[in-house]
């Protein structure tokens, strides 16, 4: 496989003229599928904690996100689900899809607020259904391994209030459980595997913080502050899934740093990123128009860094597929790119889902299937801690079999369009050649510049 630099004109894939929207009957489909697997796990209740950054697992069973305060969700065997509130979350609970009992626990208001006239957590509890010889799961957004605790079942990242009392309640600490693999674990979590229309969700996030990028890539000028480059994404006040992400400079190698007032430079390394709940899109390289302007040192970048890196990331595209063990690709990017001047260290392709890292599949020695419904991120990022910088070509896709492809394009005609442009510019332009149930979500599909200021000249495949 050869890999060129060439000059492509970038389609413009259009935009969605809607807002796909989750109904009242998908939330009640995933209580029930939870129930199913509180019975199976021997649970009478599930609790979800949420927070402002912590809100995935309960967004995404009743709809409603924390903002100011947290918020405690409480699923039972039958009936409505009680969703416990602070002061400002209490009206704003009226908006979630599900139909929930609400109750005001006034600890979860803020510090200064009236939080004494909504009933106790033990209360609460009570009311619910909770008693003694409950057995409880509690979900919040990790879990742990044994190689990580002697038992990992009962180690909660939630607060400790909540365990304490819960603990208290049963008497026995064992019947109170770490639940979050029942919505995260990565082969069958209730989050890894989406509906259609949680899909198009994401492809409509996907849609603007790609367009973002290309929105960078194209006008960015030298002399602008970060800040104002940053504009250029034209954040639109869609739920952010991670903090915005854009430096020039030495602060680039760190990838994480929120904009500044720092200027862009020519020949700096650069890097940016921008999420939305289920999309996220990201690119690095170096703000420069050609090699030539490349600090002294680093005149080889294209050949020692960037063509290695993207080649892996091509295999990458054209290996993943229903059934393929996810191990596959941890082998890979290894066997391209493992060598440690470039620096993978975190797994190669992660779940994305309203949290920006859901889970990974992608491990050595990993047996996990990929299966229809699952979205991911090509995520591979050369941390070489050199003066090489790095390069970062991070988009989404989804996985989807013939019959959820038939219904994604039944049910959401624009975006199966944009899917179907996607592929083929990505097989005819880039060379890239993807099976038919993978499908990109990225406005920018596969599209690397490695000379920022040159945003026309790409990365592609030669055969």
């Amino acid at each position: 496989m050869t890999i060129n630099l060439n000059t492509v004109e970038l389609p413009n894939f259009g935009m969605p003229s809607a807002e796909p929207s989750l109904s009242q009957s998908i939330y009640e489909a995933r209580i029930a599928r939870l129930r199913q697997k509180m019975q199976a796990e021997a649970l009478d209740f599930v609790i979800v904690y949420g927070d402002r950054e912590h809100n995935a697992n309960t967004t995404y069973l009743c709809g409603y996100d924390p903002r100011f305060e947290e918020s405690l969700l409480i699923i039972g065997k039958r009936g409505l689900p009680h969703l416990l509130l602070g002061n400002e979350g209490w009206g704003y609970a009226e908006l979630a899809p599900l139909p929930v009992q609400r109750v005001l626990f006034q600890s979860l208001s803020l510090m200064g607020q009236d939080r004494l006239s909504g009933v106790s957590l033990s209360q609460a509890l009570k009311d619910a259904g909770v008693d003694a010889k409950s057995t409880i799961g509690v979900a919040g957004w990790k879990y742990f391994s044994a190689a990580e605790f002697d038992e990992p079942d009962y180690c909660f990242e939630t607060p400790s209030y909540l365990i304490d009392t819960l603990r208290k309640l049963s008497g026995n600490h064992r019947q109170v459980r770490n639940a979050n693999a029942l919505l995260m674990n990565p082969d069958d979590g209730l989050r890894i595997l989406n509906e259609a229309e949680q899909l198009a969700l994401f492809e409509f996030a996907a849609c603007h913080t790609s367009t973002g990028l290309k929105n960078v890539l194209f006008n960015m000028q030298p002399g602008m502050t970060e800040m104002q480059a940053t504009t250029l994404m034209q954040l639109n006040g869609f739920p952010l899934g991670a903090h915005t992400m854009l430096t020039n400079g030495p602060r680039a190698a760190y990838g994480l740093p929120s904009p500044s007032m720092n200027t862009l430079k020519i020949g700096e390394p650069f890097t940016m990123a921008m999420c939305l709940w289920g999309g996220l899109n990201a690119r690095a390289g170096w703000l420069v128009h050609d090699e030539s302007e490349l600090p002294d040192g680093v005149g080889d970048y294209l050949q020692k860094l960037a063509i290695p890196y993207f080649r892996a990331i091509v295999k990458w595209y054209e290996h993943i597929g229903i059934g393929v063990p996810a191990g596959e690709l941890y082998d890979i990017i290894h066997g391209e790119i493992g060598d440690p001047f470039y620096g993978v260290k975190l797994n190669p392709g992660h779940y994305i889902h309203i949290d920006e890292w859901v889970h990974s599949p992608v491990f050595k020695g990993s047996e996990l299937k990929f299966k229809s419904g699952m979205a991911l991120q090509v995520d591979v990022i050369p941390g070489t801690g050199t003066a090489y910088h790095t390069s970062n070509i991070e988009d989404g896709i989804a996985l989807a079999d013939e019959a959820l492809r038939a219904e994604l394009a039944q049910k959401f005609p624009e975006m199966w369009q944009r899917i179907q442009a996607r592929r083929k510019f990505m097989a005819e332009v880039i060379g890239i050649k993807l099976k038919p149930e993978v499908l990109p979500f990225s406005n920018i599909p596969a599209y690397l510049p490695p000379y920022m200021l040159s945003p026309q000249r790409v990365l592609t495949v030669q055969e």
